[in-house]
């Protein structure tokens, strides 16, 4: 049911890194679940983790192995969280790296760890040690939308994008893939990504260029409010393009290629929401500064009778005005205010604007599309957030995600 998404065509694969797929029967049966990639040898890697306190053991591991060195592997298995599951977690996923070392005559330090799925349940370390030497065999550099479906949980479509730019040293590519469809709220938003550039980076260049990109992506986007025990964003420059990257304008395209390829991934999970019929931007102007806009641009996503209103296509607005009212805002003069959706102003001087009409509203909120614009009138700063609708259906995947 996702809105307005399709799986990716091939994307485009990056100088220097390999991945593989293949089914170790963590989970589900008959399709794949365990992936491994290969950043290259001498790759920067940058990650950001979910905040979530209870995070998985995976996480705590993948935070020791990059702090302690220069890690080259990734291993990733979809079915099972490995949360919430104490020191048991934690030798498990320790033990999949040291196997996966034997394997590839590597330190087990140098393979960082990720899984998602189920939280509590014990992560079933035999079926993906079996599973380790065919999956190393198999790697490929075009194996990125293999991976794309291998990490896929309540999702419904694989999440990948590519971008090709021209250097003044060469050209470079950045690809991505993202896995997530619920539990998606800041930081990070729910999800596993992982995004690789053949562009030469030190690691430090890297995480800067990554965390940027991931506060107006992964950091804006929501479909429940909720936030993960197993977040993560992973960024990888193999370098294996021979361009080096510096600041200047180099860096500042690569940049923007980084950006777009983290916001269409972003987009992509909101789209795949689960139960969603409606994707929807958020955009909070004139502001008093971005921690304001930030703050009314949540209220208004993250409000269920806004998400219920928009999926019975019913033009509540007074929901979003509401939210508005209750985000926060010091001495807010809410005859300033001006709310529209898709182009139709509904609110004006703090009421409803004389021009709106009902079936102008109705129209309005049909569309499967919606954009969101709200005019605080209080300075020149702004935020934009991304969300869907909450449908019949989110209840019913949620009740039945054990089963």
């Amino acid at each position: 049911m996702a809105v307005a998404l399709q799986a990716p065509g091939r994307l485009a694969p990056v100088r220097g890194i390999r991945l593989a797929a293949c089914a170790a029967g963590i989970r589900y049966r008959g399709r794949d679940d365990l992936v491994l990639i290969d950043a290259g040898r001498d790759a920067a890697v940058a990650a950001l983790f979910t905040r979530n306190a209870f995070c998985a053991a995976p996480v705590h591991i993948a935070r020791e192995h990059l702090a302690a060195g220069r890690p080259r592997w990734l291993l990733i298995n979809a079915g099972n969280a490995n949360a919430g599951t104490g020191t048991a977690g934690l030798a498990a996923s320790r033990k999949t790296c040291a196997d996966l070392g034997r394997i590839l005559d590597a330190p087990a330090q140098s393979v960082l760890p990720f899984s998602t799925g189920v939280i509590g349940e014990p992560l079933p370390v035999e079926p993906i040690a079996a599973a380790l030497p065919a999956l190393a065999e198999g790697l490929e550099a075009d194996g990125w939308l293999a991976a794309a479906r291998a990490i896929m949980t309540t999702d419904t479509v694989p999440k990948g994008a590519s971008r090709t730019i021209a250097l003044s040293g060469g050209t470079v590519t950045v690809t991505g893939i993202a896995k997530g469809s619920g539990m998606i709220h800041p930081d990070m938003a729910t999800m596993l990504a992982f995004i690789g550039t053949d562009a030469g980076l030190d690691a430090d260049l890297l995480r800067q260029l990554l965390t940027e990109a991931v506060e107006h992506s992964f950091n804006a986007i929501t479909v429940d409010g909720d936030t993960s025990t197993n977040d993560a964003v992973v960024g990888i420059a193999s370098g294996a393009s021979g361009v080096t990257v510096s600041p200047g304008p180099d860096l500042e395209r690569l940049a923007a290629a980084l950006n777009a390829v983290c916001l269409e991934l972003a987009e992509a999970i909101v789209r795949d929401g689960e139960g969603a019929t409606k994707f929807v931007r958020v955009t909070v102007q004139t502001a008093r500064d971005p921690h304001e806009a930030r703050r009314v641009a949540e209220a208004v996503a993250l409000s269920p009778l806004v998400k219920t209103a928009l999926f019975a296509s019913d033009p509540n607005w007074g929901r979003i005005l509401a939210a508005v009212g209750r985000a926060g805002v010091e001495d807010l003069r809410i005859g300033d205010v001006g709310i529209a959706v898709n182009g139709v102003r509904i609110v004006s001087a703090g009421g409803r604007a004389p021009d709106y009409t009902e079936e102008a509203g109705q129209q309005a909120f049909g569309a499967a599309e919606l954009d969101i614009v709200i005019d605080l009138a209080r300075g020149g700063a702004g935020y934009r957030k991304y969300t869907c609708d909450l449908s019949y259906d989110y209840v019913r995947i949620n009740a039945d995600y054990r089963s």
